[in-house]
C-alpha cells in the first residue's frame, strides 16, 4: 500500500493536502485529520498510508486506522444530523466528544462533507476548533464535486 501521491493533482488537491497536513503539524495535541465526503467516502486523510487497522500496543496511541477515523466522523454526523431533525435544531456546525484518553471533533463544510479530528485529551478545545473552522473556511469553496471526484479516485489509487 502507498500513501496517494500528491504529484498529479489539480492544485485545489494539493491545496487541500497542504491544509489538511499543516492543522496536523500545527496545532498541539492532533493526533490525525480526515475529511468525509457527504455519503460517507473518506476524501483526504492526514495518515493516508495507513488505511488498514494496525495493531496497537497500550502506549503506541489510538487503535485503527484514518478509515476508523472517517467511519467514526461519518457517524457521529450521521447521528447528530438526525438529533438535529428531531429536535428542530437547524444544522449542525459542530460536535465534539470528549473522552478519558482522546478527543474526537467533526465539523459541517459547506457541502455536506464533513473535517474529522482525533486529539489528545488535554488539547486546548478553542484551539482546534478555530483551526478546524479555518480549513473549512478554506475548504469550503474548492470542494466541488469535480474535486470530490478526484479525491476519490486519488484515496482509492493508494489502496
Amino acid at each position: 500500500m502507498t500513501a496517494p501521491s500528491t504529484f498529479g493533482l489539480s492544485t485545489e488537491a494539493r491545496n487541500l493536502h497542504w491544509l489538511l497536513s499543516n492543522l496536523v503539524e500545527e496545532v498541539p495535541g492532533v493526533h490525525s485529520v480526515t475529511v468525509v465526503s457527504s455519503d460517507g467516502l473518506m476524501l483526504l486523510s492526514s495518515d493516508p498510508g495507513h488505511h488498514q487497522a494496525k495493531a496497537a500496543g497500550p502506549s503506541d496511541g489510538p487503535k485503527g486506522s484514518s478509515a476508523d477515523l472517517a467511519t467514526i466522523v461519518s457517524g457521529i454526523g450521521s447521528l447528530t444530523v438526525g438529533a438535529a431533525k428531531l429536535m428542530d435544531g437547524g444544522g449542525v456546525k459542530q460536535t465534539m466528544v470528549a473522552m478519558d484518553e482522546g478527543s474526537v471533533f467533526v465539523m459541517s463544510i459547506s457541502d455536506g462533507s464533513l473535517l474529522g479530528v482525533h486529539a489528545t485529551p488535554d488539547c486546548d478545545m478553542s484551539v482546534v476548533a478555530y483551526h478546524m473552522a479555518l480549513f473549512v473556511g478554506r475548504a469550503g469553496h474548492v470542494l466541488t464535486p469535480e474535486l470530490r471526484s478526484e479525491l476519490r479516485t486519488s484515496m482509492e489509487s493508494a489502496l
